[in-house]
């Protein structure tokens, strides 16, 4: 079953604490990145135009509620404020934000923000401790920096598609968001540099990263291979490009995964299938020549693993010493007893949705755990109280009047506080 987490809105003693965080993007990269730092302590509040989040519409699923599941799965742990900043009005009050943050994490493309009066430049102006991150296809520099960025485009364009799918076959990507992620996870580490930085120095900084960025930055065994060799690497399917046998092979009823691509692991394969004698094969004496010869391993080994079913090869190969699993889909995945140990899944009562699971938090500290002190918030959910806080609420009418929060007050809406 899910771990239920139970949700408290009093920040505990989590590393991030004391820190706000604007968050100002949408979609993915941005949100997650944002709701990392949330899981961490960090007081973050989401800066909405009065559309909203377009993932709050436009991204998977709904349940019961206007907000897709993809826009629940990016966005506990924030308050909810909705602001134009095209007017006036709705960027003093920014302003104001802007004034008490830490930390502000952005996803628009280069020039967006400048446009908007509150790029870097700007902001670090009214607050020089502010520290900016910017989330982008390709980055603020460079000659692709005003393209568009989406994961598709940057796989891409950082050579990941190149060397995804099988040997000759058509071009396919990663199958998760790796580069709108692996962009996240990359400002989130760079933040927190950041900020540790600033406790020597006083000041924030600007923080520059993209997706294809990621994309490149995680191509090392590629990379590698590349300036090795001389040749671009080219698909290798499920095996791997460094050492072999490292793949997929077919059983009786499906596929599985082994990993013996060292000398060891080698013999006690050879042994667990009761083939000795592939150990005594020129083509198959070291390394260096199995991954040369995969194809011939891979030819060697299939036949034998087709006698037999998943299970017996994955139990016997376990058994043996050698790294071994079943090629799990999704329902196999989160509905495990190892994924119920870790926590993989939890789950947290939504005032709209109800019961909502969601993925824990993947990185188990012992003195500060990651919680959920709050849902993901309703488009605006916390304007007035965050007007409160910024002491302008008795000037909330007149605000909205002049276009702060977009047509409609989001306080004036059912279920807003």
């Amino acid at each position: 079953m899910p771990q239920s987490v139970d949700v408290a809105n009093e920040d505990a003693a989590q590393p991030l604490s004391g820190l706000r965080v604007l968050d100002l993007s949408q979609v993915m990269a941005g949100p997650f990145c944002c709701m990392l730092l949330g899981d961490m302590g960090a007081d973050v509040i989401k800066v909405e135009p009065p559309t909203g989040d377009q993932t709050r519409h436009s991204m998977g699923y709904r349940m019961k509620g206007e907000d897709t599941a993809g826009f629940l799965a990016l966005n506990r742990n924030k308050r909810s404020v909705v602001l134009d900043l095209k007017t006036a009005a709705g960027r003093a009050i920014f302003y104001d934000l802007v004034a008490t943050a830490d930390i502000l994490v952005e996803n628009a493309r280069p020039g967006v923000m400048t446009r908007l009066e509150a790029d870097y430049a700007s902001l670090s102006a009214k607050n020089p401790r502010l520290i900016y991150a910017s989330i982008s296809g390709f980055g603020q520099t460079g000659p692709w920096s005003e393209r568009p960025g989406y994961d598709l485009i940057a796989q891409a364009m950082s050579g990941i598609m190149s060397i995804t799918g099988e040997p000759g076959g058509a071009p396919v990507k990663c199958g998760i968001p790796v580069t709108d992620l692996g962009a996240g996870l990359f400002a989130a580490f760079s933040i927190v540099n950041a900020v540790l930085a600033r406790q020597r120095t006083g000041r924030g900084q600007h923080i520059d990263t993209s997706l294809y960025d990621a994309g490149v930055a995680l191509s090392v065994w590629e990379s590698t291979e590349y300036w090795a060799s001389g040749t671009p690497p080219k698909p290798t399917g499920s095996a791997h490009r460094m050492s072999a046998p490292y793949q997929a092979f077919e059983a009786s009823d499906g596929a599985f995964v082994i990993g013996a691509g060292n000398p060891k692991l080698w013999a006690l394969l050879c042994k667990a299938i009761g083939r000795e004698d592939l150990m005594d094969r020129e083509a198959f004496k070291d390394g260096e020549s199995r991954l040369r010869n995969v194809k011939l391993v891979e030819a060697a080994l299939q036949p034998i693993f087709r006698e037999k079913s998943v299970t017996h090869w994955v139990d016997t190969l376990l058994a043996a010493g050698v790294p071994a699993g079943p090629i799990n889909d999704y329902e196999a995945a989160l509905g495990n007893p190892h994924a119920e140990a870790r926590g993989a899944v939890i789950t947290f009562d939504h005032p709209v949705e109800g019961t909502v699971r969601a993925l824990g938090f993947p990185a188990k500290m012992s003195a500060t755990p990651a919680t959920v002190r709050r849902v993901p918030p309703l488009l605006g959910e916390h304007t007035r109280a965050l007007l409160a806080e910024l002491g302008v609420d008795e000037n909330a009418e007149r605000l909205a009047d002049a276009g702060a929060f977009g047509p409609t007050a989001p306080w004036r809406k059912e279920g807003a506080q």
